[in-house]
């Protein structure tokens, strides 16, 4: 049997070449930047802080990931949208029923600026609001940029004053987040100071119910309270413990005339054990009704009143 051999042409074909990418590879990226002009280098977050501080602006640093929050359905919409709520997208539903909440949530978007107007099908926002009720609205709140707390201490002695600072330990309603920076804000005091775990954060109900107060008063996220409370000390900052079997009465405490942390625990379980060891002073409101505790918002705004009184 004949074998069947092939005849291989000496000739070559066209090539695909590699576009130079080989050449180039070889001549290098060039010298490595400094340090400073590294994206994410420490330096280089060091050196925007100082810029910062040079410009004479306040700094504001995350304490750790956060993500934008949707507020859903017709009323919550519009409600954000009355107490001015930061907002960059409302998303409407298409071919939805105009009725007047619907038409005000469009108007307020308007007025404020800023805010984008999605038109979206309904299988669209199910799939983004997990199957919620969101009735053909919903809206896009973006994540709250924290304040560090040194920031807070710094930015009242910039001006001149005696820090005023309520600090949460613990407590994770953020309706009573939202009643603390009302009052903090009423008071003149600085800023609020919440953990960065097991705690309210700024969602879109702590907006809500500061009434506003919240474009107005710094609120700092601290990844160890303890830790910033012994910072605020170092600081010359008194550290008032709120508590129900203080050694202190509120009417006797001489340190809200100064700079001062006042710290909230939570209706139910009051400081925890290491916040309360780190206070300077543990303070007791006095209450001849005979209640057993108040909760963060309003035993935050008995003590704020009383430090403001004292300072004015």
């Amino acid at each position: 049997m004949a074998a069947n051999n092939r005849r291989m042409s000496g000739k070559k074909g066209a090539q695909v070449g590699s576009g130079g990418k080989r050449r180039r590879g070889l001549e290098g990226k060039g010298p490595t930047p400094p340090a400073e002009m590294r994206k994410g280098h420490a330096k280089q977050r060091a050196a925007q802080s100082q810029a910062r501080r040079a410009q004479g602006r306040p700094q504001r640093r995350t304490g750790g990931k956060a993500s934008s929050e949707l507020v859903v359905g017709r009323n919550p919409v519009v409600e954000a949208l009355r107490e001015g709520v930061p907002a960059t997208t409302l998303y409407v539903q298409q071919f939805i029923d105009n009725d007047e909440r619907v038409r005000e949530a469009l108007q307020l978007a308007a007025e404020r600026g800023g805010i984008n107007l999605m038109e979206a099908p309904r299988p669209e926002l199910d799939r983004m609001t997990n199957g919620l009720n969101h009735q053909g609205l919903v809206l896009q709140v973006p994540p709250y940029e924290y304040a560090h707390p040194e920031d807070l201490a710094a930015a009242a002695y910039d001006e001149g004053e005696d820090p005023l600072i309520v600090a949460l330990d613990g407590v994770t309603d953020p309706r009573n987040l939202g009643a603390v920076v009302r009052s903090v804000s009423a008071f003149g005091g600085h800023g609020v100071v919440v953990p960065e775990r097991r705690a309210a954060g700024m969602t879109a109900g702590a907006w809500k119910t500061s009434a506003g107060a919240a474009a107005r008063t710094p609120v700092a996220r601290a990844t160890n309270l303890t830790r910033a409370l012994e910072a605020y000390k170092k600081a010359g900052v008194t550290v008032v413990g709120l508590a129900a079997d203080g050694e202190a009465e509120l009417g006797a405490l001489e340190a809200l005339e100064g700079p001062v942390v006042i710290v909230v625990g939570s209706e139910g379980k009051g400081l925890s054990r290491l916040v309360g060891e780190t206070c300077d002073v543990r303070v007791r409101i006095p209450m001849p009704g005979g209640a057993e505790s108040l909760n963060a918002g309003v035993a935050a705004g008995i003590v704020l009143y009383e430090a403001s009184r004292r300072r004015a």
